[in-house]
C-alpha cells in the first residue's frame, strides 16, 4: 500500500503541516473547478490522511475554492459563451458533453447540476452550460455547494472511517461512492422534509 505522503508531489508535501497548505488547497480547488483535468481527490485524499487533525477544515477550504471556481465558470458561460460559442469547448473536446448536459439541464435543472457536482464528471461543462443557459445563479450555487459539499466532506468522512484504504476505495469506486453519498444526502433531506411536514 502506497503511503499517503508518497502519493503527493514533492512540492505539495512541503506545505503539509503549515498554514500555507490552506491557501494552496483553495487555489488548487479553484483551478480544478475551472480547468484542471486531473481530479483533485488524488491530492485531497492523501492530504486528508496526512492532516487528519484538520480534515474537516481541509474539506471546507476545498469546497470554498471549488465554489469560487464555479462562480467564475458560470460567469464565463453567461458572458463569454455567446461570442465564443462552441469554439471555447473544441480544444477541450467537450462540445458534445456540453450539448448533452444542456439537454439534461433543461429537463432536470437542479438535480442535473447536483449529480454532476457529486460524481467525478468534469464540472466545467455544468458551469458553462448553466451560465450560457441563464440557469438561476442562486440555484446553481446551491446545487454546487450541496453536491461538492457531499463530495468533499464525504471524502473526509471516508478517510475518518477507513484510513489508508480511502485512496484505494476512491480510485476503484469513485462514481458509485459519489452516487451513494448523493443518495444518502437526498434520503436525509427527504426524511427531514417529510418529518417537518
Amino acid at each position: 500500500m502506497t503511503q499517503p505522503d508518497n502519493a503527493l508531489p514533492a512540492w505539495i508535501r512541503r506545505f503539509t503541516g503549515s498554514f500555507w497548505l490552506l491557501p494552496l488547497l483553495f487555489v488548487l480547488s479553484l483551478l480544478e473547478a475551472l480547468m484542471l483535468p486531473v481530479p483533485l481527490e488524488l491530492v485531497l485524499i492523501p492530504l486528508l490522511l496526512i492532516e487528519r487533525q484538520r480534515l474537516w477544515l481541509l474539506a471546507g477550504v476545498t469546497l470554498a475554492g471549488c465554489l469560487c471556481g464555479a462562480l467564475l465558470g458560470y460567469g464565463a458561460g453567461a458572458w463569454l459563451f455567446d461570442s465564443l460559442d462552441h469554439s471555447l469547448l473544441t480544444p477541450l473536446g467537450s462540445a458534445e458533453q456540453f450539448d448533452d448536459f444542456s439537454r439534461q439541464l433543461a429537463e432536470r435543472g437542479f438535480m442535473a447540476i447536483l449529480t454532476v457536482a457529486v460524481t467525478p464528471v468534469p464540472f466545467q461543462v455544468a458551469m458553462l452550460a448553466a451560465g450560457a443557459g441563464d440557469y438561476p445563479l442562486g440555484l446553481f450555487m446551491l446545487a454546487s455547494a450541496i453536491g461538492r459539499g457531499i463530495r468533499y466532506y464525504g471524502l473526509a468522512l471516508l478517510v475518518r472511517l477507513t484510513g489508508k484504504q480511502a485512496l484505494r476505495l476512491w480510485r476503484h469506486h469513485a462514481r458509485p461512492l459519489g452516487l451513494a453519498l448523493l443518495g444518502l444526502a437526498l434520503l436525509g433531506f427527504g426524511l427531514s422534509f417529510w418529518l417537518n411536514d
